[in-house]
């Protein structure tokens, strides 16, 4: 086999069944590899799609996603998407070929097609690893290391670069790799450290559990909702956590600690369980969160654990594990209707009636439209939302009937995410998939309307048209000054939509037509675009509106 076939060997033993990337004169040879294999690969327009598309199909599946790009421009165009999926923990491993070995002379530009000095080096500060291949190495195991290690505790982006000539060099296939892949340990449950944790706890009279992308992505939601029932405790979700919960659990707040009823819990908490979050600074309104009484972290990594907010105890290790385990060691709640009546959660029950409804009051038109998406979407519906005012709405309001169903590029703010993300979040197979962009967002990668046609994925592009970069145009109102730069001449997006041979439609407003026409759209077995012209207001979550003012 040539090093392109064992390489490709290598990702079909790490389970992947679907790759997106662009090829190139470089990398030719995994085409062809893969052209011949079970993986589904597909062809995007540009390298940052191809990015964006393995972290949508990560956030939906938990599984890796995978970028192939040749070398040079092609692997640097994918830097930014590689930067939010790092910032966002999503195990994603970019493919990226390099100047063959006869052509480079290390820290030397020589000229050669597409040739950097230091082509990996781009990647450090995005990947938790890069792996360079030589000539003398196996590349089935090398690429099934590296999948190995991006979807290793913590999971994050991994680079794996291939000279392009070794792709087309001849190896004697010692299928199945000779090793195995590296071990990959979170720590071992402490004991001690959970016997404490769960006396203080047994001890607490107002807990709080703050939930994060690491209890997402280690499958928690059973465990903490258990954790939170034995306490009584009402449990907050990060951006990432969104469903973790069901929107009938009785500990579920279901609204974000930005609003000032549901900022009052932490404040009131005299002991705060942080699970799988580094409680960071777009959740804690830059910090300005009080430090709690006492703090408990449970985190894959102690460090990230402790970077914000000082913790009285540090559990390291899986949060589904050490919830479980905590739980367990908690005498169980008699009656969890009971618990409903006592006053703490009478006052989160009244609080939460009287948050949605001062949300009612200030914000009609938006809370509206977060009501029509629920009445036009399946509960399975995973929406992919960008940063943009509607998005920031979905991420921030909108319930999720269960977790992985909406993905929001908050590590980074990497505005133009939604529509090329989707397009892996579609193919992830977990149910309808809908992104939701502004008209500015939209637009960074309007080209891949191609690929969605071509390939015949079937997800509804949602854009809502406000002339402009609408969260801009506030920004420079609220400080007085006229807008500048950001109303935005934009096309026809139904007749461009159209003239790729993708359904669409148009309508005023995101009222009852919206609703209809989205409902119509979703039930479709077809890529589709649904355009609104609609401009909404900027939620509390956003900076310029947060009720705390942090550093």
């Amino acid at each position: 086999m040539n090093g392109a076939d064992l390489l490709v060997r290598g990702l079909e033993r790490a389970g992947v069944s679907v790759a997106f990337g662009l090829p190139g004169v470089h990398n030719l040879p995994l085409w062809a590899a893969l052209a011949n294999s079970d993986i589904r690969l597909v062809g995007v327009r540009h390298e940052q799609t191809a990015a964006y598309a393995a972290d949508g199909y990560a956030r939906a599946t938990g599984r890796l996603g995978v970028a192939v790009t040749t070398t040079g421009p092609g692997a640097a165009n994918t830097l930014g998407a590689v930067g939010e999926a790092w910032a966002s923990g999503s195990p994603i491993l970019v493919i990226a070929t390099d100047i063959p070995t006869t052509v480079r002379r290390r820290g030397v530009y020589r000229g050669a097609l597409h040739e950097t000095t230091d082509q990996a080096g781009m990647f450090s500060p995005v990947t938790k690893a890069m792996v360079q291949a030589a000539p003398t190495d196996d590349l089935g195991w090398l690429a099934w290391t590296a999948a190995e290690t991006a979807l290793a505790a913590p999971t994050r982006p991994v680079y794996l670069e291939i000279p392009t000539d070794l792709l087309s060099a001849e190896f004697v296939s010692s299928w199945p790799p000779p090793h195995d892949p590296p071990e990959q340990n979170a720590g071992a449950a402490d004991e001690a450290a959970e016997d404490r944790a769960a006396e203080i706890l047994a001890g607490a009279q107002r807990p709080l559990i703050w939930a994060g992308g690491g209890a997402l992505r280690s499958g928690a939601g059973s465990a903490v909702g258990a954790l939170a029932e034995r306490l009584g405790a009402p449990v907050l979700t990060t951006y990432q956590a969104r469903g973790l919960l069901s929107p009938d659990h009785p500990c579920d707040v279901g609204l974000p600690p930005h609003i000032p009823e549901a900022g009052a819990l932490w404040d009131a908490a005299d002991v705060v369980v942080a699970i799988g979050s580094d409680l960071d600074g777009m959740m804690t309104q830059n910090w300005a969160m009080p430090q709690p009484p006492t703090l408990i972290a449970i985190n894959v990594d102690g460090a990230d654990a402790t970077k914000n907010y000082q913790a009285d105890l540090v559990l390291v290790g899986d949060a589904a594990e050490v919830a479980s385990a905590l739980a367990v060691r908690l005498a169980a709640v008699d009656d969890l209707d009971r618990l409903a009546g006592d006053s703490q959660w009478l006052r989160l029950t009244l609080d939460r009636a009287d948050a949605i409804a001062g949300l009612r009051s200030d914000f009609l038109d938006e809370m509206r439209f977060l009501d029509v998406l629920d009445h036009a979407l399946p509960p399975e519906t995973v929406i992919v939302a960008d940063m943009c005012i509607p998005g920031y709405w979905v991420a921030g309001f909108r319930r999720f009937a269960g977790p992985r169903q909406l993905a929001y590029p908050v590590g980074w703010g990497t505005l133009g995410f939604a529509f090329p993300a989707s397009l892996g979040s579609a193919l992830a197979g977990t149910g309808p998939v809908v992104s939701i962009s502004g008209d500015g967002g939209f637009l960074f990668a309007c080209g891949e309307l191609a690929t969605v046609a071509q390939e015949q994925i079937p997800l509804t592009s949602v854009i809502v048209d406000d002339g402009g970069y609408g969260m801009l145009r506030y920004d420079q109102r609220r400080a007085g000054d006229s807008p500048f730069g950001v109303d935005l001449d934009t096309p026809d997006f139904a007749a461009l939509s159209e003239s790729f041979g993708v359904r669409s439609e148009t309508v005023e407003g995101l009222g009852d037509d919206f609703g209809g026409a989205l409902k119509r759209h979703v039930a479709m077995a077809e890529p589709t675009v649904l355009v609104a012209s609609a401009a909404l207001q900027p939620p509390p979550t956003t900076s310029p509106r947060w009720y705390r003012h942090g550093g």
